[in-house]
């Protein structure tokens, strides 16, 4: 457990090609509040589409409060040549004993298709398993949503099932697709 906390009070800064994922600060609320505004990158997940700059500055704000109880938490994912914050991804939850956890995960509508969520999601698979020894990362997505499938597929995730309305979500039960990578799957795709 003592490896978890020291993790996660201290998120580290993982660089991939075109990406950056680090550790949330309060001055990326402006570039957070452009996408989390958006209600076509809000329509998937289990948040609502932010009303004002107040809303995304009390989610950073929750964000720094999950680093200082080192719980599971978000990175958010900055362009390497620009710096802009366009998304974030991180731990939903993780479960020491299974050695599981969850890995959920938004990006601005402007940067949809072109392999950024890929790269960042393959980013955070190879976190999970060789700095947190994990066994098995699981992902969903709603599935009327079949892009979030088609980036987990691409980050190396395999299709388990399908959760009949599983979830409850802006006034409708939907259903979700379950994807999951394992450590041993992970291991052999890298050597």
């Amino acid at each position: 457990m003592q490896m978890y906390l020291d993790i996660f009070s201290s998120l580290p800064t993982i660089r991939t090609e075109r990406l950056t994922l680090r550790p949330v600060r309060m001055s990326d609320a402006e570039d957070l509040y452009e996408y989390s505004s958006d209600p076509l990158v809000a329509r998937h997940v289990l948040w609502d589409a932010h009303s004002s700059i107040h809303q995304t500055r009390s989610y950073i704000r929750y964000l720094l409060r999950q680093y200082r109880n080192a719980a599971p938490s978000t990175f958010v994912i900055a362009l390497n040549d620009t710096g802009k914050v366009i998304g974030t991804i991180g731990f939903m939850w993780l479960q020491q004993d299974n050695r599981s956890a969850e890995v959920g995960y938004s990006l601005n509508r402007a940067y949809w298709n072109q392999g950024l969520m890929t790269e960042a999601l393959r980013a955070v698979l190879e976190f999970g398993f060789t700095k947190l020894n994990l066994n098995r990362i699981e992902a969903q997505h709603e599935s009327d949503n079949p892009a979030s499938g088609r980036v987990m597929a691409k980050a190396g995730m395999r299709h388990e099932g399908l959760l009949r309305q599983r979830l409850y979500n802006k006034g409708r039960f939907t259903d979700v697709d379950l994807y999951a990578a394992l450590r041993q799957d992970f291991k052999a795709r890298t050597r």
